[in-house]
């Protein structure tokens, strides 16, 4: 019922007019005069042809609907007098298919223009962001209904030009229920929430489609008690309104008030119980959401992935697994899921092992597969075999799949590789942008990185915050102080983006690496105290450290121990910082407090790969199977040859192994 109820709302005013015009010519051929009827027709029988042309019409919008479109213009063809009607059913066919230029080729091509048609470009081409040729079709007709009116609203709301979209509906000569929704929709997609709930006021009547629109406007600005409260109000309600409402509260978590509502509805369909399952999990409360589940009359495959989902989500992947080895039709999105939730869990030859697994099971990964094993390789030669399966499934000039490539590898030093299959993908997003810029900024290519930055400025890409966490770390390993205050300054002033304190730090870093000191100080007095986090006082620091200004560092040294007790950052650097002044005593006391709290230092480790085995090496870790060889080996050649060219500049071989 509710499918019904939002399909009508979103085709019905373009079909009516169609329909209405088929019939009247189908009436028109059927409906003969008596006295112009003579022996000769009456022995021939009646003419079929327009029988034949709404036939053909009807499979022509049949065809579309099932994307054949080739099929659909072939019956288009084949026509002998394709009326007014074939010609919008054909360009209906191409613009729900997304085919935008064979529809207006037809469209240009049409031997008389029709209301229908034009209606229909209007709206393919405001959907497609081209929102002047839409209005050059608008002001060209010489007859318009209100799908032509509401149809171009709804392009200047999805291009953002509310004002023109206000202005439009103001000359609006007939508004219908369609035309006042279209409204609120617009102004609720633009954050206008005030002034759809404006225009949801003045609306001379209402649908159930209006009221749950207005509802969910409200609810996707986190105004879930007024929400809340139309929903109350609602004379009549549907199915979607109540999984809007119920969605809404599990978001707010306000899981309490969902259960009680869910339990209230009048019927139930299977989009309700999985709103339930997927609600209760982000509140985190998976057992409960299991319970639901389990209650769940008929579950699809939407549901069960829904639940494995909530599982992985909490990091209880072994349970997702028991799931997912009940399921008895499963889905690329099951797989997907299982991969991810291994690759989350560090489980990284789980998420191997599955994906052989989905590819026996004759199931064709997608780009979210293929993004989930790349993030799960350790090492190049696993990069390298992931890299291959990309290019074996043609997800080389997927933007998400090349995106990931670029990041792993990146993160494995290999920079040519990532900037290789960046400057191959066809079309790049924010994401590419960021992941290449901070490719070259976290391997020390400063310089390039900056390049990366300007040729995406020159594309007309806008940076966001994260893009400018790359460039100012990228000015700080390059030293390029005066274009990192720049590059900083612009945030705000330039591209309306306010400094985070993963900016602010960074500012912090450049100054402090240039010796700036008191610069670097001022920055962390000026700068928001919400913004203050152990990452500025890190970098604040870190300054110090270069500059040797004990008894600052020690006052920093300790805020940011107050401020993050239990992380080992801060007495590390504020140790280390006694320890190359001497200061011994100092030293001591920031290693007891360290004990004292059970503070623990992550310690460094190295990798690699051989025959295609990981191989993990913490300092002082002897645990390897082989360990002893290794170790004697470092003891009779590396060591001392490393003492000899002075690389183990305090400490004698034996000392090293002790």
């Amino acid at each position: 019922m509710t499918r019904s109820i939002m399909l009508s709302f979103a085709f019905l005013p373009r079909r009516l007019p169609a329909v209405i015009q088929t019939l009247r010519q189908f009436n028109s051929c059927a409906q003969v005069e008596p006295n112009d009827l003579n022996s000769n027709s009456i022995e021939a029988g009646p003419d079929l042809s327009c029988s034949y042309t709404y036939s053909c019409n009807c499979e022509i919008t049949k065809l579309g609907r099932c994307g054949k479109v080739k099929d659909a213009r072939h019956l288009f063809d084949d026509m002998p007098q394709p009326d007014a009607v074939s010609y919008a059913s054909m360009i209906n066919v191409y613009l729900k298919n997304h085919d935008l230029p064979s529809a207006e080729r037809l469209f240009q091509a049409m031997p008389t223009s029709n209301i229908v048609a034009e209606s229909a470009m209007i709206s393919g081409y405001a959907k497609a962001g081209r929102i002047g040729d839409a209005r050059h079709v608008f002001d060209r007709m010489e007859n318009r209904n209100v799908y032509s009116w509401t149809s171009l609203i709804s392009g200047y709301f999805s291009c953002g030009q509310v004002d023109e979209a206000r202005r439009l509906f103001g000359h609006m000569p007939v508004k219908n229920v369609v035309s006042w929704t279209t409204m609120i929709l617009g102004y609720a997609r633009n954050d206008v929430v005030d002034e759809a709930r404006h225009v949801f006021n003045l609306m001379p009547e209402r649908n159930t489609v209006s009221w749950t629109v207005m509802i969910k406007a409200l609810i996707d600005n986190d105004q879930f008690d007024e929400a809340l409260s139309l929903f109350n109000d609602m004379p009549q309600r549907n199915l979607y309104s109540w999984n809007i409402i119920i969605l809404g509260l599990l978001i707010a978590n306000r899981a309490s008030e969902a259960i009680k509502l869910f339990d209230s509805m009048p019927c139930r369909n299977a989009i309700s119980w999985t709103t339930m399952v997927t609600g209760l999990a982000h509140n985190n409360m998976a057992q409960l959401a299991r319970e639901y589940f389990d209650r769940m009359p008929n579950k699809d495959v939407a549901a069960w992935n829904a639940m494995i989902a909530a599982y992985v989500d909490q990091g209880l992947v072994a349970e997702a697994a028991e799931l997912f080895s009940l399921m008895h039709e499963r889905n690329v999105v099951t797989w997907n899921l299982m991969i991810d939730g291994y690759t989350k869990s560090g489980s990284k030859e789980e998420a191997l092992k599955h994906l052989i697994l989905m590819l026996r099971f004759c199931f064709r990964p997608n780009g979210t597969t293929m993004a989930s094993v790349l993030s799960s390789c350790e090492g190049m030669m696993e990069l390298m075999q992931s890299h291959a399966l990309v290019l074996l499934h043609g997800f080389e000039h997927d933007t998400v799949v090349v995106n990931t490539l670029v990041t792993m590898y990146s993160r494995n030093g290999d920079v040519t590789s990532a900037r290789f299959v960046f400057d191959h993908l066809r079309e790049k997003d924010m994401a590419s942008w960021n992941a290449m810029v901070s490719a070259y900024s976290n391997n020390g290519y400063g310089h390039h990185a900056l390049q990366v930055f300007a040729h995406m400025l020159r594309s007309g890409t806008k940076p966001d915050e994260i893009t400018f966490v790359g460039v100012l770390s990228a000015c700080s390993h390059a030293g390029l102080v005066n274009k990192g205050q720049r590059v900083f300054n612009s945030m705000n002033h330039v591209y309306d983006i306010e400094p985070k304190a993963q900016h602010y730090s960074c500012l912090v870093d450049i100054l402090g690496r240039a010796g700036l000191v008191d610069e670097a100080t001022k920055v962390v007095r000026m700068m928001p105290a919400s913004e203050k986090d152990a990452a500025v006082l890190g970098a604040l620091l870190g300054a110090y450290r270069f500059h040797g200004d004990i008894r600052m560092a020690s006052l920093i040294g300790e805020a940011l121990q107050e401020l993050e007790p239990g992380s080992a950052g801060g007495y590390v650097l504020l140790a280390t910082i006694y320890a190359a002044r001497g200061k011994w005593d100092e030293f001591a006391r920031v290693r007891k407090k360290m004990k004292e709290r059970k503070v623990n230092k992550v310690p460094g480790f190295s990798q690699i790969q051989v025959k295609g085995r990981s191989h993990v090496f913490y300092a002082r870790d002897r645990s390897h199977p082989q360990a002893a060889e290794i170790w004697g080996l470092l003891q009779e050649k590396l060591l001392p040859h490393m003492w000899e060219m002075r690389y183990s500049k305090y400490r004698s071989p034996e000392q090293e192994l002790n």
